[in-house]
């Protein structure tokens, strides 16, 4: 059935996360979009449980059609290249896709591995095929083996408490500082609940890691930690496909927008989630973020096609929630430009509010699949306007969007 405008739209969302998923069910509100979505896999990741599923408590997979709109043709696939002068996606197996709107939901996954030999020897998680993978040689790695784990972000913290309950011997990189996010005094919880589980803690500058070799980790004051698996969870970047395509992209690959997420080279281009950097002032890489970003990806360019200026992005996110173990965790308040406050919630109960964080986006995803246009995101940020200003000033340009 064809709409107001008397011929059918086409929109390709690349990318099958949170965020695409979301904008690909939101897009089906008219009946004149025909939106596909292309996804490398057939089934869909819940990336904030691959710790879970290197532990073995979860699977960290969902089947598509419990999450997609009906309306919603999925193609299982990889972009290799977009095309902005002809509206093309060039897919690995498939034939090219033409689109009317572009929306990029790339994601992001592990950063370069450039510490030498880390690379070779070191085993990075922040894909499905990673964590599988880890999860794999683990199995076949005698449970009082060292294990290192790189990194002290929300991941590494989590991978680290989930093998040491399990009994494994766990040494974690922290570098400078353990969880940098963290208000100081969640900090010092999630110190006391990791030494609990006997996981080794190094800290500081020079408790970075320096070389990575089959079977142990060099830092960078000299000290070598004996490692039978290693795993790198220090750093995320975006996908390099709008890099490789010739699109305007930040420092991390994300593709740089204006404050509606269109492109700044292209008004028929929207990125979201780990992908989008709206005015070079992105939002922390979150599942978290990926809601709104996601939602107001799909307004913006279902306002273009009804010759309506799209609104600029002013939502936020205001807390971050780690487990440290099936039982305990902790839920970080923040305030809504996402800097962390004292208030943090830890324990058992922390714990729940963790797992329900899990639950919650696979609900409001479920929720747009079945009524699109129904996602509201209540928390706003204040002081985003301000730092875009800063920001755009710094470059010398004083325009927040188009």
């Amino acid at each position: 059935m064809l709409g107001a405008t008397g011929h059918r739209i086409d929109v390709v969302v690349i990318g099958g996360g949170y965020a695409g998923v979301m904008t690909a069910n939101r897009l089906t509100q008219r009946s004149d979009v025909s939106v596909t979505l292309v996804n490398p896999r057939d089934r869909f990741v819940e990336r904030i449980r691959l710790h879970q599923l290197v532990g073995g408590s979860d699977d960290a997979v969902m089947p598509f059609n419990e999450l997609l709109a009906g309306e919603v043709k999925l193609v299982v696939d990889t972009a290799t290249a977009i095309d902005p002068a002809r509206r093309r996606v060039t897919l690995e197996k498939g034939e090219p896709l033409s689109y009317d709107y572009l929306v990029y939901a790339a994601g992001s996954s592990s950063a370069s591995l450039q510490v030498p030999g880390a690379a070779e020897f070191a085993l990075p998680i922040s894909t499905l095929e990673e964590a599988e993978r880890v999860r794999g040689v683990l199995a076949g790695t005698p449970k009082d083996s060292p294990v290192v784990v790189v990194g002290s972000g929300p991941l590494g913290i989590e991978t680290a408490a989930e093998l040491a309950e399990l009994g494994r011997r766990v040494t974690l990189v922290c570098g400078r500082i353990l969880s940098p996010y963290s208000h100081p005094s969640a900090r010092r919880t999630i110190r006391r609940r990791l030494e609990a589980l006997h996981v080794v803690l190094l800290e500081g500058d020079a408790a970075t890691a320096a070389a990575v070799t089959p079977d142990a980790v060099e830092l960078a004051d000299g000290r070598t930690v004996t490692s039978a698996v290693t795993i790198w969870t220090a750093g995320f970047a975006a996908a390099g496909l709008a890099r490789h395509s010739g699109l305007t992209t930040d420092a991390e690959g994300r593709l740089v927008t204006d404050e509606t997420l269109t492109s700044v080279d292209d008004d028929r281009i929207v990125a979201t989630g780990d992908a989008a950097s709206p005015s070079h002032v992105p939002l922390r890489m979150s599942c978290q973020a990926a809601l709104p970003l996601g939602s107001h990806a799909a307004d913006t360019v279902l306002n273009r096609i009804s010759g309506e200026e799209p609104a600029g992005f002013d939502r936020g996110i205001g807390a971050m929630c780690v487990s440290l173990g099936r039982d305990y965790g902790i839920f970080q308040f923040a305030r809504f430009d996402d800097t962390a406050i004292r208030l943090h919630v830890p324990g058992r109960l922390g714990a729940l509010l963790k797992e329900e964080a899990c639950k919650s986006p696979i609900s409001q995803i479920k929720t747009e699949a079945r009524k699109p246009g129904a996602h509201r995101w209540l928390v706003k940020d204040t002081r985003r306007a301000e730092r875009v200003r800063a920001a755009l000033a710094a470059e010398g340009n004083t325009v927040l969007s188009r």
